[in-house]
């Protein structure tokens, strides 16, 4: 039985969630094995069900990561991203993308291997490494990437299945026009998007099956481009016509059976583009253009000439293109029907921002860390695996485009001079087919996954309490489906397909999962920074340095690849962290930022520690001796008001309260004091620290509040306590001298009084006062008077009211003189106040007053002397 608790204590301080019946039923059968005198009684009742078989490395984590990594940019924009940024910038964009997923492929290993990951996969390893807050925000922005990816590979098929497959099921033609395409991916985006709902719905059965058609798929087209590859020589591709520089339309230079007319003459298609009035241009532009077709020759060149061609140097350096301009030419002019128009601007940070997505799904092995023979293991080797296998086909497929595909036609992204055919399927051996079906077909997986796993992680995250509002997405089906969460995701995928553009798709789920992989970055880093006594990962091959380049690397990137959207996904992160934070988030699972907290706290501490502060520095730092009732509630709770107001909420505010007796006796009473006090600063928002002292005697205990309380150097210097009310009455002397002892203490310790009279009547929080604060400044403290006004006129209640300074004065000294020094005083104060000065005969002004004046008058002035001479005293 020890050994039992002793096993399930390890398994939860290791990070663990194991299966808790499944255990406890294992261990009960073995004990039950060592009672019998190691004779295994047979149970007839129930049959005994085969534990489920595990995965391994390969089948477990490397080939769900490359079927999640793999994906629709791969095969419809990879080309084109090549043929704009060249291949120099285009292996640069691969190669960033890649070394961050790599970055936070070595993080996330580390933090996986910290204990098993349940249900929630990134989320979980988020909230548990950064708290509830962070692991809220940052998993609704993984949430909603994942969703909006369900779109990507949506509208994704829908173009393979239109443009390529069958462009005459298009509702709205011609398919070139950019609006008549886009409706057509609504509606048809639409259709499957119902009918992968229907498909996720019915359970995971179907999508687990049709995983292996869809990797089959990946593998079998990767295989057919790379052998297309090395195949490719001149006349085995499609030809592309062109006319001078410029790269025509295949559609208007066929002839009336469809052959390619590419070459000049008065009577064929050619000359019917350029110079027979088949365009929409004016006198002037037609006529240029058919000076164009007149001075230019027209020539028929193989789109995809081979590696032995020579157009890698070709496709060396960069052609951006500007919307609206014939593709791979700066100028603008009049467009032909002929001429291959670009949809959109392009830039390096744009085609970076459409490229990341194909990077992301790295993610996957961890998700099915429950069904891994050896997770420690298995997660690291085959995430890396994956992610070093993604990269170089990634990478080598940037040069082998350069050198195999002739530069126009590479930026022509919809294949507008080769018929529109997919560049990717005509390089492809041995038939375009074959890249074709298995695209598709892989693209659809790649949607079924993330609509099944979208649904689970926001379920996932409802179910852990932490965002109240998404509480109504915890509840599942009896089959355990989480009907509700699918719902949702289906919306919001639809709104993704009703923008229909993959490219503007792109660029919002790079913001999500870059902010996503930066904080798993993030977490590492600070769990190996804080040396967190829980934190023993079995993958060893991690560095802190590592994870922080990751975390600067995801941030660059968020920003480089489209600063507003990045603006908009902090923007929502930090909203969803401060309603976590507002609603007060009850999880409490040792996260990093709590120990990150305690070291910086420490830090400060510890500098505070060295030196006194500066007069610059110095604030308030007040400790409120609270006077409770028999029922331990506050007696003068607008003392609270009072100091928060006085701090304007900035500041230390030690809250303390003592109560007479023996402590094994009051100790209830004392920690219901506090609850009681606690309960109190929170509702008067005081930022602050409530302290309750049980001894013997009250007066011993204030004393001892006095000297002690605070850390270090956070300690307070200005003490409050409420005025004495029954002072007056003889039968109850101990008010007062209770009083009177403890102002004693204070001006022993050297700290400042604070003694509000009448507290009752001052004024609430809500409440705004109009009138004036009048400062009676008789004894001269060196500006603590009139730094305590200021300070309130700080807060929103006393904001309009204006400053009095009232100071005393003999009959033979000069007023107007006095007044004019005490205005420079506070015009160097930077202090704005009306000055009053007040004469009195001497009979009438306190001797103990005047002396105290006159000491601190003296005291002022030694000091001066010895800052000029630079004499500083030696201590004894």
């Amino acid at each position: 039985m020890v050994s039992r608790v002793i096993r399930r204590m390890a398994n939860y301080e290791g990070g663990m969630v194991p299966n808790v019946e499944q255990q406890v039923a294992a261990e009960e059968e073995a004990e039950e094995e060592l009672n019998s005198g190691g004779v295994k009684k047979k149970k007839t009742k129930k049959k005994e069900q085969a534990p489920p078989s595990k995965l391994g490395t390969v089948l477990g984590v490397y080939f769900p990561c490359i079927q999640n990594i793999f994906g629709v940019i791969l095969f419809i924009r990879m080309t084109w991203v090549v043929g704009l940024a060249g291949w120099l910038e285009g292996f640069f964009i691969v190669f960033i993308c890649c070394c961050c997923t790599m970055t936070t492929a070595i993080s996330m290993s580390a933090i996986a291997t910290n204990g098993v990951v349940p249900g929630g996969g990134s989320y979980f390893l988020i909230s548990r490494s950064l708290g509830p807050e962070f692991g809220g925000a940052v998993g609704i922005l993984f949430y909603l990437g994942t969703s909006v990816a369900s779109a990507m590979y949506i509208v994704g098929a829908v173009e393979i299945f239109l443009q390529y497959m069958a462009p005459m099921a298009a509702i709205f033609t011609p398919l070139t026009d950019p609006m008549n395409a886009f409706n057509n991916y609504r509606i048809y985006g639409t259709a499957l998007l119902l009918l992968m709902f229907i498909c996720v719905f019915l359970g995971v059965k179907f999508v687990s099956k049709f995983s292996p058609v869809a990797l089959l798929c990946v593998i079998v087209s990767l295989l057919s481009i790379y052998i297309g590859i090395f195949v490719a020589k001149e006349g085995r591709g499609p030809e592309a016509c062109y006319l001078g520089p410029r790269l025509l339309s295949r559609q208007y230079i066929l002839d009336d059976d469809g052959h390619l007319q590419c070459h000049k003459n008065d009577t064929g298609p050619l000359y019917q583009v350029f110079c027979g009035g088949n365009n929409t241009l004016d006198d002037e532009a037609a006529e240029e253009e058919c000076d164009f077709f007149r001075q230019h020759n027209a020539s028929l060149k193989s789109g995809i000439p081979g590696i032995s061609s020579g157009v890698f140097l070709d496709n060396t350096f960069s052609k951006y293109s500007t919307a609206g301009n014939r593709i791979g030419l700066a100028e603008v002019g009049d467009r032909t029907k002929g001429d291959i128009i670009a949809d959109i601007s392009t830039s390096f940070v744009i085609l970076l921002a459409i490229f990341f997505p194909s990077c992301t799904g790295i993610m996957a092995g961890s998700n099915r860390s429950g069904d891994l023979q050896d997770a420690s293991k298995s997660i690291p080797t085959g995430t890396i695996a994956a992610i070093v296998t993604t990269s170089l086909v990634y990478l080598s497929s940037v040069l082998f485009f350069g050198a195999t595909v002739e530069g126009q036609v590479l930026r022509d992204k919809f294949g507008e001079s080769i018929g529109g055919g997919l560049i990717v399927a005509n390089i492809a051996w041995p038939h375009p087919w074959v890249i074709l079906i298995g695209s598709f077909l892989s693209t659809v997986g790649a949607g079924l996954q993330s609509l099944t796993g979208a649904p689970r992680l926001l379920q996932a995250i409802a179910a852990d309490g932490v965002i109240p509002f998404l509480n109504y997405f915890a509840v599942t089906t009896k089959s355990g489906e989480p009907f509700r969460a699918l719902i949702l995701t289906a919306l919001i995928s639809e709104i993704g397909i009703l923008i229909a553009s993959l490219d503007y798709i792109a660029p919002i789920i790079t913001m999500f999962f870059l902010m996503c992989y930066g904080f798993v970055n993030l977490a590492c880093c600070l769990q190996t920074l804080l040396k967190t006594p829980n934190w023993r990962p079995r993958f060893k091959y991690y560095h802190w340095t590592l994870s922080l380049f990751g975390v600067c690397l995801c941030v660059a990137l968020m920003f480089i690849s489209s600063w507003y959207y990045a603006v908009v996904a902090i923007a929502i992160a930090a909203g969803i962290y401060k309603y976590i934070e507002y609603k007060g988030a009850e999880k409490e699972w040792g996260d990093g930022i709590r120990g990150l907290a305690m070291s910086a706290a420490r830090y400060a501490l510890l500098k505070l520690e060295e030196g006194p502060p500066h007069v610059k520095n110095w604030r308030p730092q007040i400790l409120i001796l609270l006077k409770l009732d028999k029922n331990l509630e506050p007696k003068y709770r607008k003392m609270l008001t009072f100091s928060t107001q006085l701090k304007a909420g900035k500041g230390l505010t030690l809250v303390s309260s003592v109560l007479e007796g023996n402590i094994s006796e009051r100790y209830a009473d004392a920690q219901a004091a506090h609850q009681t006090i606690s309960l109190a600063l929170k509702k008067e928002k005081v930022k602050g620290f409530a302290e309750v002292l049980v001894s013997h005697e009250l007066e011993a205990g204030l004393d001892h509040m006095i000297q002690t309380c605070g850390v270090g150097g956070l300690r307070h210097n200005t003490v409050m306590l409420g005025w004495p009310y029954g002072w007056r009455h003889e039968q109850n002397p101990k008010s007062y001298k209770l009083f009177i002892d403890t102002l004693r203490n204070i001006s022993s310790n050297q700290l400042a009084a604070l003694i509000p009279k009448g507290i009752e009547r001052f004024p609430e929080s809500t409440e705004k006062m109009r009138g004036t604060i009048d400062v009676w400044w008789i004894v001269h403290d060196g500006g603590l008077l009139m730094l305590l006004p200021f300070l309130l006129t700080q807060h929103k209640t006393w904001k309009n009211c204006q400053m009095r300074i009232f100071t005393v004065a003999q009959m033979e000294d000069n007023s107007i003189q006095m007044k004019k020094d005490l205005q420079t005083f506070l015009y160097h104060l930077r202090l704005s106040a009306e000055v009053e000065v007040v004469e009195m005969p001497d009979n009438d002004i306190s001797a103990y007053t005047y002396e105290r004046t006159l000491m601190m008058e003296q005291r002022t002035e030694m000091l001066r002397e010895i800052k000029s001479t630079h004499q500083i005293p030696s201590k004894a």
